[in-house]
């Protein structure tokens, strides 16, 4: 009987393990994880990091190819620098990051500057390699959360070194305290032992003008160190073990012992805490020294979440590497620094390098609210940590210091996206507070870093003033803003500060000149003094002696020739552009177009002479506002011309600063066929560029989207059903999606009346 429960057993296990092995086999073709292209948008405009990194992780080692990029890479024929630990992604302005700088060599212990030209470079999610030319020497990298992990293959019997660059940092410009560039403050090393070095890197500034921030760092390695010679500023010292913080730059040189092996293991823990800190991390998150172990557990982290959406598996691969490298560049940012805040301690939620909400709230933060809403409520949360220690919720924030505030208070709507979508776990009273903070409380100075600027005019007159900067933005901005606060302070039993707010909704109309016409549109947002006149000439820079003037049209772009670049009176787009932006009130932006037919001559207009700009987030919702007339077949077509136009799988693939995954996260809407209105509960639908999609939520619903017929030449709406009964709205409310089901399209060659009769919300 033993023997036979034996064979029962070993036949049980086997199959097990048979069974098993061919689940394994199965994800691992399906990983999705192979779809991720870092390599998108690296080069022109994109600007996105192309290293490892975790989902909203802390460290992102990757080369740093001179002092000059905001993500640290760089195209050939730049040389690589060395490998920086923390770095951003897709952002435009002044570099941030880009600290603890290793660089492998080989030979003698001298020099600052080991730079070399490279060849084989790879990239692919998780994992990074080049061969170094200078000294033939293959880098690999793979990371933790919080710690690097890099493999460094020496030519055989070649003199091993590396050197660590505590001085190092983005943005270096000659001139003290030089606008958006970081500046030195101090640096530190110390060999600890014969495999471990630490220290710390302070700098101050960057795109953001923050307050110093410290990078600590511990280094450890598989190989033992036979000699070493630290150095601060110009001057080396052979054998001290340590360089105190002076005020210069320090760092180490490393010779390894000769041995069995040319590879030399080093992992590097950051923390913006402490040393100690910063080795701990190393021995929570990678307590061995398997590189494919750590790669492997960065990709499964990813297959989690990338496996969220799910799309056709007849896809073409361009298709599913731009779908999931969008979804992967909206994961890269903000990073979560939960216990690595040196402000002030607690268990709470701490995110940093919002970088910035103007450009996430759009699009990013509603795709990572379906991917993962836990993860949003943290952000939301993070949000209030900082308010209630800070005192105002960040615009934008980076290096533990918030700035630079764009345009609006922009994480209100972040706050009324979480509350109309049905977030739990916020307190919504504590955000209410925070939201009326920022409405009602001058930063006094500190505009530039938090709150809003021009406040007391705006609440006094309705509107911004054309002498503060960013004045047409910024009534724009807090209109919406306004509109936000009133919606939650409704859903709280606020009466009287929804009165209040629903009432300051409208301020847009206050810029509104509606007898201006050009190319036929009818109504702009245009400047107008604090005594409520209307300016046709603003001043032509600053000139004390002299006042020139230009006409000021709805085309005109005043910076960098007229005024400074954040001066102007919108920021990074034109009157034509802004004057769509109302995105609670589009019934209304219709109506004081002219109608319908005028508000549809003049969406053809913006597009057809170019007037529109793919690159910034303030048109993000503007081709979707055919919707508003009826034609949601017109709203298709825009945004088809735009993906084939813009957006491609190439280095070159994306038309703007990707600005944490903003413009990722709005091709990824796009081709699934809906896309948010963000601060609201609803999804414009759109003709899906995808035969098949399905949310797999983490409440366990699944819902799912079919393009039936779907194909280049059907690519319009003919019918729908949702959960097998007509659907004839072309929007959705969130609720429909979070309780599961399946949307399913007819699609035709031709616009039919789908969609055409039950429009859109917008009235308050």
């Amino acid at each position: 009987m033993l023997n036979i429960h034996s064979r029962i057993s070993k036949i049980c296990s086997c199959l097990l393990m048979a069974l098993l092995s061919t689940v394994q086999l199965t994800k691992a073709q399906t990983a999705l994880h192979q779809y991720v292209d870092p390599r998108i948008g690296s080069e022109g405009l994109g600007r996105v990091f192309i290293g490892p990194s975790y989902p909203f992780g802390m460290v992102k080692p990757s080369p740093d190819c001179t002092p000059r990029p905001n993500s640290g890479w760089l195209p050939d024929p730049a040389p690589v620098t060395g490998f920086g630990q923390v770095h951003v992604s897709g952002t435009g302005g002044g570099p941030k990051y880009g600290n603890i700088l290793i660089m492998p060599f080989k030979g003698s212990l001298t020099g600052t500057d080991h730079s070399s030209m490279r060849q084989d470079e790879k990239m692919a999610l998780g994992y990074y390699s080049v061969l170094l030319k200078k000294h033939n020497i293959k880098t690999e990298i793979t990371t933790a959360e919080k710690a690097s992990f890099y493999k460094f293959t020496y030519p055989r019997n070649a003199a091993k070194a590396l050197a660590i660059d505590a001085g190092f940092f983005l943005g270096e410009q000659p001139v003290p305290d030089s606008r958006e560039a970081q500046q030195f403050v101090g640096s530190e090393i110390e060999v600890v032992s014969e495999t471990e070095v630490r220290g710390y890197s302070r700098i101050r500034g960057g795109w953001n003008n923050g307050a110093a921030y410290t990078v600590f760092f511990d280094a450890v390695f598989d190989q033992p160190i036979k000699n070493f010679s630290t150095w601060k500023g110009t001057k080396f010292f052979p054998g001290i073990k340590q360089q105190f913080d002076s005020g210069q730059k320090t760092g180490v040189l490393l010779a390894f012992k000769n041995g069995s092996t040319d590879t030399v293991n080093v992992k590097v823990g950051i923390s913006f805490v402490s040393e100690g800190k910063a080795k701990d991390n190393i021995d929570q998150e990678i307590p061995h020294w398997s590189f494919e172990k750590t790669l492997a557990q960065l990709q499964n982290s990813w297959n989690n979440l990338l496996s969220r959406i799910e799309i056709d598996k007849d896809a073409t691969l361009d298709q599913k590497k731009m779908f999931y490298t969008g979804l992967y560049h909206t994961m890269l940012m903000p990073v979560n620094r939960t216990h690595e805040n040196p402000l002030w301690s607690g268990d709470e939620p701490y995110y940093d390098d919002f970088y910035a909400i103007w450009d996430t709230f759009r699009s990013s933060n509603p795709l990572i609210t379906l991917i993962s809403p836990k993860r949003q409520t943290e952000i939301v949360n993070a949000l209030l940590n900082i308010y209630k220690h800070d005192g105002y919720m960040p615009d934008a924030r980076s290096g533990n210091y918030n700035g630079r505030t764009q345009g609006g208070s922009n994480a209100e709507v972040l706050i009324a996206d979480a509350y109309a979508k049905g977030l739990t776990g916020i307190n919504y009273s504590l955000a209410l507070d925070a939201m009326l903070k920022d409405a009602t409380v001058p930063p006094g100075g500190l505009e530039e870093k938090e709150g809003r600027g021009g406040l007391p005019e705006y609440n006094k007159l309705g509107y911004v003033p054309y002498h503060i900067p960013r004045a047409g933005n910024r009534t724009t901005d807090y209109a919406y803003e306004d509109y936000c606060i009133a919606m939650v302070a409704k859903g709280l039993g606020k009466n009287s500060v929804y009165q209040r707010f629903i009432k300051q909704a409208d301020n847009w109309r206050n810029l509104w000149r509606d007898d201006y016409t050009q190319h036929g549109a009818k109504g702009f947002i245009m400047p107008k003094d604090s005594a409520g006149h209307w300016l046709d000439t603003i001043p032509y820079g600053i000139s004390v002696n002299q006042h020139p003037t230009f006409t000021y049209t709805p085309l005109s772009r005043e910076y960098p020739w007229y005024v400074c670049h954040w001066c102007g009176f919108f920021y990074e787009a034109t009157s034509w552009e802004y004057s769509l932006s109302i995105p609670h009130q589009i019934p209304a932006l219709v109506e004081k177009s002219g109608g319908k037919e005028a508000f549809k001559q003049r969406l053809d207009t913006l597009f057809d002479k170019k007037f529109y700009n793919v690159d910034n987030e303030p048109s993000f919702l503007t081709p979707c506002l055919y919707h508003w007339i009826g034609r949601p077949d017109l709203s298709t077509r825009r945004i088809r011309q735009i993906v084939t136009e813009s957006f491609n799988t190439t280095s070159n693939g994306l038309p703007g600063n990707d600005d944490s995954g903003a413009m990722s996260s709005w091709l990824a809407f796009q081709m699934m066929g809906f896309y948010p209105n963000a601060g609201q509960s609803y999804y414009l639908l759109n003709s899906p560029m995808l035969k098949h999609v399905t949310l797999h939520q983490e409440n366990g619903k699944d819902f799912t989207i079919t393009a039936k017929n779907l194909s280049d030449k059907n690519m319009y709406i003919k019918s729908a059903k949702l959960n097998g009964k007509d659907y004839n709205q072309s929007w959705i409310e969130h609720a429909n999606i979070v309780n599961g089901g399946q949307l399913l399209f007819e699609m035709t060659d031709k616009p039919t009346n789908w969609g055409t009769q039950i429009l859109p919300p917008g009235k308050n």
